[in-house]
């Protein structure tokens, strides 16, 4: 079920990217026939493989359906991203709604469109998996009950998005020009995304909680049971809620919020009608784990760390991508241009880093964190077996193998036996605490580290060196593509110059000359050079005074005549030097300060 959180959320990165594509000027009639035959096929693939698939459980009872179920449902929803994608980035669907004053003002409601329209191949995906996925439940389940839960129980990841995204668009229609600078400012927006961040992880359980319609629990032995855990470990909550989901046949129970007033405990009516007494008890102890192990304030910071590092490295990444040029020219053999490829590379490496980090980085934490809230049992008794009596009951009544894999737990063959392992070598317990603080210090040690880099590359003292090297690959690129252009070659020449590589900066302006003898801007800077190089043996007063004399027949201009001021100063012609620098002064139009300094320290040398 959590992988519907990862496919909504890769879903938005996919609808937001799409900005980055050269945009059309209106949509083709023939798209949109073509993404919805492209959509009635999808619907017939997910017929067709689930329809194979309670075949196969019909014959095979006892297998491990359940498991294929799963993978079915992860590659059809893959595929459904895929075809998602191309409505977005190759049909541009979007354009459906261009022109449209309301979508313009408020963008947030054109994107919710378009997730519905992902929300749409996933209910395809569902609806055609009914049939045999109900068998894995413990009690009766209609189809509109288990479509309705898939989707309620995956729109909580689209939340906080949500509210982002539609008060950005409000303060974005108020007068207010300083808040709205504020906004856009790198400081504006991180405080903007960590309050709504902090706001959400508050109070968002409270709108979960309405969202997937929990009631609370009602009064009776279960709830008293429930509430004298609770009081034993020193717990707060708001309210013990009974959970339907899925007809309430999940045999399963949570706890939300980090906030003890806006906290509540989750339980399905299958969770207690299956276990007794005991085994309830060892169920909250795991769920009071989760929260006196702080997992979920944890969850927060691992949100948090993901968007800080994707804030600070989101552009440079742009520019390295953008020089990537083996790539494109793999991309040009299949008829794909630059401009096209560049943002599918963007589009690519955002939804990449985001599952790598989400499906492994994120899930590790969790199945460790899963593991430290089992053994959170042990704070209370020195026997575990209700808890895994517990797991047991799971696997039998779900029909689901105990070794089932899962990307965010462990499976329940290995919770047991670590369980089990715990029982009989205690230290085992303190010892996987001290593993995960461990690992968790590791983590906001390396991303403070990444940001501090990122924030280097864009903000600090590794700017400057990043802007060369993207400058220089661009520069070269650009050479290759248009080897004959002059004025590259002055380019590349001002590059060398800045970086105090005068010799390739000769080189590259010399380059210029040759192509074009007559090119004043390397001309001038060639001149420059060769006057007030800091290293003597770049210097060439013969050379500079002609070069910039050449640079002055093409163009009377005030920076030429500085250049030349300076060459006839090389010279020892400081008369004519100070009488270029005024005309250079009259000539001006900004940069009056400098001209003024420089007429300045010529006539000093005339009137000593």
């Amino acid at each position: 079920m959590f992988s519907s959180f990862l496919y909504f959320l890769v879903a938005l990165i996919i609808y937001t990217t799409s900005e980055m594509f050269e945009a059309a000027k209106s949509i083709d009639n023939s798209l949109v026939f073509a993404s919805f035959m492209i959509s009635i096929f999808f619907a017939f693939v997910c017929h067709i493989a689930f329809k194979r698939l309670t075949k196969k459980a019909l014959k095979n009872p006892y297998g491990n359906i359940d498991h294929l179920v799963n993978n079915y449902i992860s590659h059809l929803s893959v595929l459904a991203l895929v075809i998602f994608a191309v409505n977005i980035y190759g049909f541009k669907l979007n354009l459906l709604f261009s022109g449209i004053r309301l979508f313009d003002i408020i963008p947030t409601i054109e994107a919710i469109i378009f997730l519905g329209l992902f929300l749409l191949y996933l209910i395809i995906i569902w609806n055609a998996a009914y049939g045999v996925q109900k068998r894995y439940f413990a009690g009766k389940i209609s189809k509109k009950n288990f479509i309705m839960s898939n989707v309620s129980f995956s729109l909580p990841a689209l939340l906080p998005w949500f509210f982002l995204s539609i008060v950005a668009d409000i303060l974005g229609l108020l007068p207010w020009q300083p808040v709205r600078q504020l906004l856009k400012s790198p400081a504006g927006e991180i405080g903007y995304i960590a309050l709504f961040l902090v706001a959400i992880a508050i109070f968002g359980p409270v709108l979960i909680k309405k969202l997937w319609n929990c009631k609370p629990l009602e009064p009776g032995l279960p709830r008293a049971r429930i509430e004298g855990v609770c009081q034993k470990a020193g717990l707060k909550y708001s309210d013990i809620l009974k959970w339907e989901l899925f007809g309430g046949t999940m045999i399963t129970a949570g706890v939300m919020g980090i906030v003890g007033r806006f906290r509540y405990i989750l339980v399905t009516p299958a969770l207690l009608n299956l276990l007794n007494d005991d085994e309830v008890d060892a169920v909250m102890m795991h769920e009071i784990g989760h929260v006196q192990k702080y997992h979920m304030l944890f969850y927060l910071f691992f949100f948090a760390g993901f968007i800080a590092c994707n804030f600070v490295f989101f552009e440079p990444v742009i520019l390295v991508l953008y020089i990537f040029e083996p790539v494109y020219k793999l991309f040009e053999l299949i008829g794909v241009g630059k401009d096209t490829a560049h943002p599918l590379l963007i589009s690519t490496a955002l939804i990449g880093s985001f599952i790598l980090y989400f499906r492994f980085v994120f899930g590790f934490f969790m199945r460790n964190f899963e593991r430290q809230a089992d053994i959170h049992v042990y704070h209370f008794t020195n026997d575990a077996s209700a808890l895994i009596s517990t797991f047991y009951k799971i696997a039998s009544f779900s029909r689901q193998s105990i070794e089932k894999p899962n990307w965010h737990h462990y499976s329940i063959g290995q919770r047991v036996r670590f369980l089990e392992k715990c029982q009989s070598i205690p230290s085992l317990i303190q010892a996987h605490h001290l593993r995960v603080k461990k690992l968790i210090i590791g983590y906001f040690v390396l991303v403070i580290i990444l940001v501090g880099v990122g924030y280097s590359i864009n903000y600090g003292v590794a700017k400057e060196a990043f802007g060369n090297f993207i400058a220089e690959n661009i520069l070269f690129q650009q050479l290759d593509v248009d080897p004959e252009n002059s004025d590259l070659y002055v380019v590349v020449g001002d590059y060398y110059y800045n970086n105090k590589n005068y010799e390739k900066a000769v080189d590259s302006y010399e380059n210029a000359l040759r192509m074009d003898p007559e090119n004043t801007h390397a001309l001038n800077n060639l001149s420059w050079l060769f006057a007030t190089c800091p290293k003597e043996e770049y210097r060439n007063r013969k050379k500079a005074l002609e070069y910039a004399g050449r640079a002055l027949e093409q163009k009377r201009e005030a920076f030429i005549l500085d250049t030349y001021a300076e060459a006839l100063f090389a010279n020892n012609d400081i008369q004519n030097a100070a009488a270029a620098a005024k005309e250079a002064l009259d000539r001006s139009k900004d940069k009056k300060d400098y001209y003024k300094r420089q007429l300045q320290r010529f006539e000093k040398m005339l009137n000593p």
